[in-house]
């Protein structure tokens, strides 16, 4: 994948001290192009923005959960208690614990819990996607301990609900972080697929997006991007993803989808909030300031 072209520069005393290059897409309501900048039909990996598409998966494959539940399984979470507690009333369902999950062992994304706590698999970020997909395979009966396998009913299942919202077809599958598997397609069919989840007339569809928009906070955490700005701009749907993605759509279906090249998310908030602005959305978000001798002396702005 290429660089792209400059989304955020870092400035320090009014000079320019570094630039992150990307791409990013935002779509009309009706799914024609708003804006582009660098090339967003390149093949990219979605990483977790994707999860609402592969909760949605398990949904129409008979996965039942109160929202709150939905939207952890939707979540790269924060891996407080409630987090923790949430994944394993979806394990309970199938009357399985922890101990079934095969997502990899890791400390909360909590900031004072990653420095306080030894790794887990609950507390894994995505240990809501696992445990919805164990109790989606308890369901049909499909092998538990072969879940993550790309071969697997239920990942084909994931690939077929991809392909089908995205109007794209798969060009490659790989592992992400957590251990699922992982699909390359565009960013621009990233933005389609949201795009028509949060319109689709799918009961399935719906109930997916309005459980993350109804619980926030549990898609991500307090204080966290996701959260904060669904808790603050009235139908607002958003998912992140590692490596600096993100992706986030309207009630009347106005989306968008950004990818930072060198994978580093600093510059994730400012782009997220001038995109929205070119949808006349007020973003409510405070500038980062750059520091020097602990006092500030630069921001990140945005090149759009």
């Amino acid at each position: 994948m290429i660089s792209g072209e400059v989304l955020a520069e870092v400035t320090r005393g009014g000079e320019v001290e570094s630039v992150h290059a990307g791409h990013v897409v935002a779509l009309n309501s009706d799914g024609s192009i708003l804006f582009q900048k660098g090339n967003p039909t390149l093949p990219m990996y979605s990483r977790s923005s994707l999860k609402s598409v592969q909760a949605s998966a398990m949904v129409r494959e008979g996965l039942d959960l109160e929202p709150r539940l939905l939207a952890l399984v939707c979540a790269s979470h924060a891996g407080t208690q409630k987090h923790q507690n949430g994944v394993q009333s979806i394990l309970a369902k199938a009357g399985l614990d922890e101990h079934s999950l095969q997502c990899v062992m890791d400390r909360p994304l909590d900031e004072e819990l990653r420095r306080t706590s030894q790794p887990t698999r609950l507390a894994m970020n995505c240990s809501g996607k696992h445990a919805g997909m164990l109790v989606t395979c308890h369901i049909n009966g499909w092998p538990t301990e072969s879940y993550l396998n790309p071969e697997h009913p239920l990942q084909q299942l994931i690939a077929q609900e991809i392909e089908m919202l995205s109007g794209e077809t798969i060009s490659h599958t790989t592992v992400d972080g957590c251990g699922a598997p992982l699909f390359m397609f565009s960013l621009l069919g990233l933005a389609r697929a949201i795009r028509t989840l949060t319109i689709s007339s799918d009961s399935v569809h719906q109930l997916v997006v309005q459980a993350c928009r109804d619980f926030p906070e549990m898609v991500s955490g307090e204080g966290r991007l996701a959260t904060r700005m669904m808790q603050n701009i009235d139908g607002l749907f958003m998912k992140d993803g590692a490596e600096a993605v993100n992706v986030a759509s309207l009630h009347d279906g106005r989306t968008f989808a950004i990818k930072i090249s060198d994978g580093n998310a600093r510059a994730i908030p400012t782009v997220t909030a001038a995109t929205l602005k070119l949808f006349g959305v007020e973003p409510h978000e405070v500038d980062e300031n750059i520091l020097g001798g602990g006092k500030p002396v630069g921001t990140i702005r945005a090149t759009f």
